[in-house]
């Protein structure tokens, strides 16, 4: 058991530790196997590796305790992680909630071996801070479609990846980690907006940057006392949050972005960095810029490639 604590109130406190995972040892290699297996492009392996290890490199470079879950796999098990393709999304296998580390469940059956096996990992590595999908419940719920806020609210997307009933499940497990809302909202359901994280993000302690079509949507604000609704701009509003409306996007690498720390904004190198610096409260925020290319192909950005397990 690792001595450390999960800790996340925020998607932006400055980050102590990730779980992150090596992407799959073998190439996709032409464009109609990437399109049977939900990519947009062939992959080869060196390249996804490369940009692996610059991803975790950057992490290391910033004091940041890396951990690759798995490496912790028995050899068998690790013989088929290393063939399961999308392993290195590590965002929607789970997500800590304060002190507590809650489970994701996979919406394709493609991608269940990795949950049973990082599931089985951070059971032995926190113990009893991670509550078991068995004692959860949920059916159909992955944590790119989950924003930690604050220590009031977490956003949450049931669409096309994540059910409203896995939510409604999910929202007891929260209170008890100590958060008081559970706002849901469900977003068009198309590959373009397959996430949350696809549509929005927390960009600094005050602002979230949003596609624009969001302002027009309604949220279900759950809390212990009953329900209501919102919309978008008023309940973010309401927990401080200024949003930064975006008209013009590219989804992964614009959005799909992660805070290291206050002040650092880890993103791709395809992403527009100056539509961000454009808003005042990012124009001096410090950008740390990383290839994640031959990643991208596979439908994710930076942020489903990171499961912070601690931030200060």
């Amino acid at each position: 058991m690792l001595q450390m604590k999960p800790n996340c109130w925020s998607e932006h406190g400055e980050l102590e530790a990730v779980m992150i995972c090596p992407p799959a040892k073998m190439d996709v290699a032409t464009l109609k196997i990437a399109e049977d297996v939900q990519w947009s492009a062939p992959v080869q392996q060196k390249k996804a590796m490369d940009n692996f290890l610059e991803l975790q490199n950057a992490f290391s470079d910033a004091g940041v305790e890396v951990l690759d879950y798995s490496k912790e796999l028995s050899e068998e098990d690790q013989l088929l992680s290393e063939q399961l393709l999308n392993r290195f999304f590590v965002r929607d296998l789970a997500c800590v909630f304060g002190n507590t580390i809650l489970p994701g469940d996979p919406t394709i059956f493609m991608r269940e071996p990795e949950y049973v096996q990082a599931h089985g990992v951070l059971q032995s590595w926190f113990g009893s801070s991670f509550i078991p999908p068995a004692k959860v419940g949920i059916h159909a719920l992955e944590n790119g479609d989950v924003l930690v806020l604050n220590q009031n609210a977490v956003f949450i997307n049931a669409g096309l990846r994540t059910s409203m009933e896995s939510v409604e499940i999910l929202k007891q497990h929260i209170f008890q980690a100590g958060f008081s809302e559970v706002a849901v909202i469900s977003v068009p359901r198309r590959g373009d907006t397959l996430h949350l994280d696809m549509n929005c993000n927390v960009a600094n302690e005050d602002l979230i940057i949003a596609k624009e079509f969001m302002r027009h949507f309604p949220v279900r604000v759950m809390t212990e006392q009953g329900d209501r609704y919102e919309m978008v701009p008023t309940f973010l509003q309401r927990h401080g949050f200024e949003v930064y409306w975006l008209t013009e996007y590219n989804s992964v690498p614009d959005i799909n972005y992660f805070n290291i720390d206050p002040e650092t904004i880890l993103l791709s190198k395809q992403a527009h960095k100056q539509m961000l610096k454009k808003h005042p409260k990012l124009a001096r925020k410090k950008y740390i810029e990383i290839d994640v290319t031959e990643l991208e192909k596979a439908g994710g950005g930076i942020r489903c490639m990171t499961l912070p397990l601690r931030r200060k």
